[in-house]
């Protein structure tokens, strides 16, 4: 017998909450390249004396996210994903992005830009620092060169001239081009926000940005699980503060600005703010509205 229990805010949409039998499969399934938690100062460390270097921290079954650290002047030649969005979190420096039918513009600290599928793109690291980005794209995406641009050598497979009707810069569901920090942590404070804000919306991937302070919250519970995910991973870069997570069987992580951390489906975990100040993770993860399971009471 279902019960209905509660009604409650989930990204911005209202939910009625029911008790169900679901699957629980093995928690913590980590495989590489993942881990629980990503330390940007490590991989800084890790490459140091390297003008340019990426670490691929996402490879599942739905996305894929990695950090690429760019010297000045470096390019990323005009190119599309014929099928998939692409969108990039920028944590250090900045990059001047030139995206088809949108003026060009630079990102730095904080923006969050995103380019739909089909749609022609490049950037470049402007300015006398190097600058660090946060990039994810669907599993597998594949991309598309113009045919004046010399491709990169790709293993297994030739590059031929093909011909292809295409849509460009289709941002739909409140998607934007460009999207910074700034702009919604002062919305959410002045109240012209509310709650989790979406910014990237796709069929398959979704990105929230989550803002608040502890002092908001309710004393922490060593009992609360929080919830996990049947169908999808969960991966957050920390925006802004402290974030604090019990992930089971991995214990309790604090992450920092720039930060990684993810969590396996099946996997219990209860994401909070943490620390004196505004604390701020960008969710991803591979469905728009995914479910999210909570213990059932008893």
């Amino acid at each position: 017998m279902l019960h209905a229990l509660i009604c409650f805010s989930l990204a911005g949409l209202t939910a009625y909450a029911q008790d169900f039998l679901a699957p629980k499969g093995q928690a913590a399934v980590y495989t590489a390249p993942h881990t629980p938690h990503t330390k940007l100062a490590e991989l800084k460390t890790k490459n140091s004396g390297h003008k340019d270097w990426t670490e691929l921290v996402v490879n599942d079954e739905l996305l894929r996210g990695e950090y690429i650290a760019s010297a000045p002047g470096s390019k990323v030649s005009r190119r599309l994903h014929p099928d998939t969005r692409e969108w990039w979190i920028v944590i250090e420096g900045q990059i001047r992005f030139d995206i088809e039918g949108q003026q060009p513009f630079v990102a730095s600290k904080g923006s969050i830009v995103q380019v739909p599928m089909q749609t022609m793109y490049s950037m470049e690291t402007i300015g006398d620092k190097p600058s660090v980005r946060f990039e994810v794209n669907v599993a597998n995406a594949k991309t598309l060169f113009p045919s004046d641009v010399e491709p990169p050598r790709l293993p297994g497979f030739d590059w031929v001239k093909v011909r292809s009707p295409r849509q460009a810069g289709n941002y739909l569901r409140g998607n934007k081009p460009h999207t910074t920090f700034d702009e919604l942590a002062k919305g959410l404070e002045e109240g012209r926000l509310k709650g989790t804000i979406r910014v990237v919306e796709d069929d398959r991937g979704a990105g929230n940005f989550i803002y608040g302070y502890e002092k908001n919250l309710p004393p922490i519970n060593p009992a609360d699980k929080g919830h996990y995910h049947p169908e999808s991973s969960e991966f957050w870069l920390i925006m802004a503060g402290q974030i604090r997570y019990p992930i089971e069987k991995v214990g309790v992580v604090i992450a920092n600005v720039g930060d990684l951390v993810y969590v396996p489906k099946y996997t219990w975990h209860a994401p909070r703010w943490y620390g004196p100040g505004p604390s701020c993770r960008f969710a991803m993860n591979g469905y728009p509205q995914i479910a999210h399971l909570f213990e059932a009471k008893k």
